[in-house]
């Protein structure tokens, strides 16, 4: 069984990300360029983005895990 603080941290490291993420997404459907944006600048954009979170998270367990 897993102590309590690893639950918490872990749910601060989901919250913040969808937070902060949220709020550029909307930041950015505000402004008028946002209707001449391409679906393949999207799909880049978004794939880009989910290389970047697991780069970022294997880095985040590399400096976390215990070392053997």
């Amino acid at each position: 069984m897993q102590p309590m603080i690893q639950r918490r941290s872990l749910l601060t490291a989901v919250l913040l990300p969808l937070i902060i993420g949220g709020g550029g997404l909307v930041r950015l459907m505000n402004e008028p360029r946002f209707a001449q944006i391409r679906t393949v600048d999207v799909v880049q954009l978004t794939g880009s983005g989910a290389c970047f979170g697991v780069a970022m998270l294997a880095l985040v367990m590399y400096f976390r895990l215990p070392r053997a």
